[in-house]
């Protein structure tokens, strides 16, 4: 598999990350010949080569000639209505989305009434589309990152100006629940380094990983900054992941486990909870009875989540229970291959799923759901079609 891994050295934004694909080997006309598929104007491309802290890299620039605002609709319309692949079209409108959802939730607005100012400009749109064009143009199938450099903490430097890091590059970080980098002396009078559009391409197109791979090239991608003591500069890694990890059925990931005490809560509303939870895509939730101070009976409800589901399963944890602190961890996991298929048994089609390792089923097992259909249609007891539908499963499939 194609991948790429972006480490920021010195920051994020959509102009670097063009920069270091166009470094990698994107040449600058396909990416304005692609780039018309849009159907706009107002802007010109100009790429250079460039230095940053004696590393060598490709500045691109995208030079504004029509000062013009747009609403978040009619940029995603832009992108919907090209003649763009449908990969590009995808990839930018969940990276113009996510945008628009952390900018309504700083101002406060709904995004069909938000009123854009730096980011309602084309370039946004050049930036985010431009780097689906990149990704595709590569061929990178799967995009990971390094944690985020997002500078030091920083009032605002000018009168109705914000403070570092921007608030809706903070939003982006905080609903991917991202990994940044500590504050370093050498960020001190450097500013905002992650834009906005920056932290909107990272966090919602790459994991927070850096798995086995061959890299075979490296790509640097130039900011406008230019400080003596760090190179603002993106870097991204590109390669293929070995035939091994390629071939191997077994994934490790990280999770989030939520997890929170309880004494003053009834069954009903752990069940409403649990419910709720599986509802916004937690992998499971599980409740533990336990001992709690003065000899309370109590229950810990646990809820095991992507890492872009944390905050809102804790809120929706905060609101549905009474609990007053979540406690939460990340945790490594490996996951076997699985599929669904369906198999023909003399009581009808039944789907089962299997369990795959090293691209061979070992287990296969019918769905509940299917079972209890199953067992209803034919007046049958759910016991004997599970079983006889699993000795099935497993004739026909192992």
């Amino acid at each position: 598999m194609r991948i790429a891994y972006i480490q920021s050295i010195g920051g994020a934004s959509g102009d670097m990350m063009l920069g270091a694909l166009t470094d990698l080997g994107m040449p600058v006309e396909h990416l304005e010949e692609q780039l018309g598929a849009l159907n706009i104007g107002g802007y010109r491309l100009e790429a250079r080569e460039e230095t940053r802290c004696e590393m060598r890299g490709t500045y691109l620039k995208v030079e504004l000639e029509d000062p013009a605002r747009h609403s978040p609709r009619k940029l995603l319309a832009t992108v919907e209505e090209s003649g763009l692949s449908q990969q590009v079209k995808d990839r930018s409108s969940r990276v113009l989305n996510a945008l628009w959802q952390a900018e309504s939730r700083v101002h406060g607005e709904a995004p069909e009434t938000l009123e854009l100012e730096e980011l309602g400009s084309v370039d946004t749109l050049v930036d985010v589309v431009g780097s689906a064009i990149g990704l595709e143009y590569l061929g990178i199938q799967s995009l990971h990152a390094a944690p985020l450099v997002i500078g030091n903490s920083s009032p605002p430097r000018r009168a109705g100006g914000y403070s570092n890091p921007a608030p809706a590059t903070l939003e982006l970080i905080a609903a991917a629940g991202a990994p940044v980098s500590s504050e370093n002396p050498l960020y001190e009078n450097a500013g905002e380094l992650t834009t906005p559009t920056g932290a909107a391409l990272i966090t919602t197109l790459a994991e927070f990983t850096r798995p086995a791979f061959s890299v075979d090239r490296v790509g640097l991608g130039l900011g406008t900054k230019d400080p003596a003591e760090f190179a603002n500069a993106l870097r991204v890694w590109l390669g293929e992941t070995s035939k091994a990890e390629t071939d191997s059925s077994v994934n490790r990931d990280q999770v989030v486990l939520l997890e929170t005490n309880l004494d003053d809560v009834s069954g009903v509303v752990l069940g409403y909870a649990q419910e709720r939870l599986f509802a916004i895509g937690a992998l499971d939730v599980w409740n533990t009875p336990i001992q709690m101070k003065k000899n309370r009976p109590g229950t810990v409800l646990s809820v095991l989540v992507p890492k872009d589901k944390e905050r809102e399963a804790s809120e929706l944890i905060l609101r549905e229970t009474p609990t007053l602190g979540i406690r939460i961890r990340n945790v490594d996991r490996y996951v076997a291959g699985r599929e669904m298929t369906t198999i023909q048994t003399d009581m009808g089609p039944v789907a089962v799923k299997v369990k795959l390792l090293d691209g061979r089923p070992v287990s296969a097992a019918p769905e509940p759901d299917e079972v209890g259909r199953v067992a209803r249609e034919t007046g049958r007891p759910f016991q004997e079609v599970y079983q006889r539908v699993t000795e099935e499963a497993r004739r026909q499939l192992l």
